[in-house]
């Protein structure tokens, strides 16, 4: 089963997002997370912490091994604009508009085994 993360509303153009997130997909999450930590470019940081939410999901609510998780899809669509002008010669005001994007990153990987009931916690199961 594979575990989701979701950025919605990130204040960049999802051109922009969208390069950053070509560069890790398909990729290991610990391959991913070392090149964005290198990556020289402003979107690399809410891509990264997207990742590292679907790896935390993952760890937490489904009980995978971190260290075998991959990101099978990321994809990157654009939010709602916000539309501002912007004051100009004459007296005129242009209008330009504030893009957002919405990421979404699943992983997959192996689970853990579930821990063995110990005869202590079988017995208090059974009352």
């Amino acid at each position: 089963m594979a575990v989701q993360a979701l950025a919605k509303g990130v204040q960049m153009s999802p051109r922009k997002v969208s390069v950053v997130a070509s560069l890790v997909r398909g990729r290991s999450v610990a391959d991913a997370l070392t090149i964005l930590q290198h990556t020289p470019r402003r979107s690399a940081i809410p891509v990264r912490k997207v990742i590292e939410s679907a790896r935390a999901n993952a760890d937490h609510n489904h009980n995978y091994k971190v260290d075998t998780l991959t990101i099978t899809e990321i994809t990157v669509t654009p939010g709602p604009r916000t539309k501002r002008q912007r004051p100009a010669a004459h007296g005129r005001a242009l209008p330009f508009q504030l893009k957002t994007s919405h990421i979404r990153v699943t992983v997959d990987g192996e689970k853990r085994q579930p821990k063995k009931p110990t005869a202590k916690a079988a017995k208090e199961e059974a009352k």
